[in-house]
């Protein structure tokens, strides 16, 4: 037989929980409403404000107006529509200044009529231009804005041979790059030629030699600090040989070979004299360590080329003399040659 029920039992197995509550408390601000009484001795007329700067306590001008013409048996003023300023008081009109003395105009009145609908915006100024035109008896195209030619004036056709640049860096900086990169790293040429630059324009002006003058229409030494590129570019058409010598074999006889100069263009007289500069720099020392020492070393070889200082002058001047005295030879080409 199952066992009996126990209703005692049964009711110690119940977990009455109470209901939960918000952990924050609400605190709602406890409000009275205030309702008129009227005591029974009161009047029944209502009880002025105690506010006395509410509008019940004083009345409008209008109002006012209204009530001093009942005492002086004049036209009251119309309630609906406010008295101006300009009709309350005429001396006080006489002695206003200019702008209230002045009267709107239509074009000014529907100017404003149209700022209070919608901002006044150039389709709207020109719209009332077109319609005081017809009004005139003119035509609404004689106010329309008449767009002709260009927003900028066009250049001058043909156009000249540098006038289009694809080059993003100018030629001298991208040929100096590219001759001091290695093993196809260009990111760190780059680094190093802007390293060179800086230090080429926060270096003080140079002196330069009067036994070595700088390349015709250089600019003068103070103002090179101001423009690095052009700095670098001053340096390099200096100390850049006009020719090279070529050995011709066999051209002197008995297997001997003759020199013969021969001009250079100016990307290759650039390329002798960055070559020249590089290797000078290359057997300097470093005065430190760091990713910035040859950067160093190489503006501060740059900025000997200017003062006259560097052994690139030498190299300059042995081969012009070379060059000088192999002109001779220069008719070798022109022989008729033995068949």
């Amino acid at each position: 037989m199952p066992p009996r029920i126990s209703l005692r039992t049964a009711s110690r197995c119940l977990a009455i929980r109470p209901a939960p509550q918000p952990s924050i408390a609400r605190h709602t601000p406890i409000t009275l409403r205030t309702y008129p009484v009227r005591a029974f001795a009161d009047s029944k007329a209502p009880k002025p404000s105690s506010n006395p700067t509410s509008s019940d306590a004083l009345p409008n001008a209008s109002e006012e107006a209204a009530q001093v013409v009942k005492t002086t048996g004049k036209s009251s003023p119309e309630l609906e529509q406010g008295t101006p300023v300009q009709e309350r008081d005429p001396e006080l009109a006489e002695k206003a200044p200019e702008v209230m003395k002045e009267k709107p105009t239509d074009a000014k009145k529907s100017a404003e009529a149209a700022g209070e609908e919608g901002a006044t915006t150039f389709d709207n100024l020109l719209a009332l231009g077109q319609m005081d035109a017809i009004a005139k008896g003119g035509h609404a195209s004689d106010i329309t804005p008449e767009m002709v030619g260009h927003k900028f004036p066009l250049p001058d056709m043909p156009l000249k041979p540098f006038s289009n640049r694809k080059e993003r860096y100018d030629p001298i900086v991208s040929q100096v790059t590219n001759l001091i990169m290695q093993h196809g790293k260009l990111s760190r040429a780059q680094r190093h030629m802007s390293y060179i630059l800086n230090q080429l324009r926060t270096a003080p002006p140079p002196t330069p030699s009067h036994t070595r003058p700088l390349v015709p229409g250089s600019p003068p030494p103070i103002e090179l600090p101001l423009n690095p590129i052009n700095y670098l570019t001053v340096a390099i058409d200096s100390i850049a040989p006009l020719m090279r010598i070529r050995q011709q074999k066999g051209a002197a006889g008995g297997g001997m070979s003759l020199p013969i100069p021969v001009p250079l263009s100016l990307r290759q007289r650039r390329r002798t004299a960055i070559m020249w500069v590089l290797d000078t720099v290359l057997k300097k020392k470093s005065r430190g360590s760091g990713p910035t020492m040859f950067a160093q070393r190489f503006a501060d070889e740059i900025i000997s080329v200017v003062e006259g200082k560097s052994g690139v002058w030498d190299k300059r001047a042995m081969v012009h003399k070379s060059a000088t005295s192999a002109r001779v030879n220069l008719s070798y080409s022109k022989k008729p040659r033995r068949s």
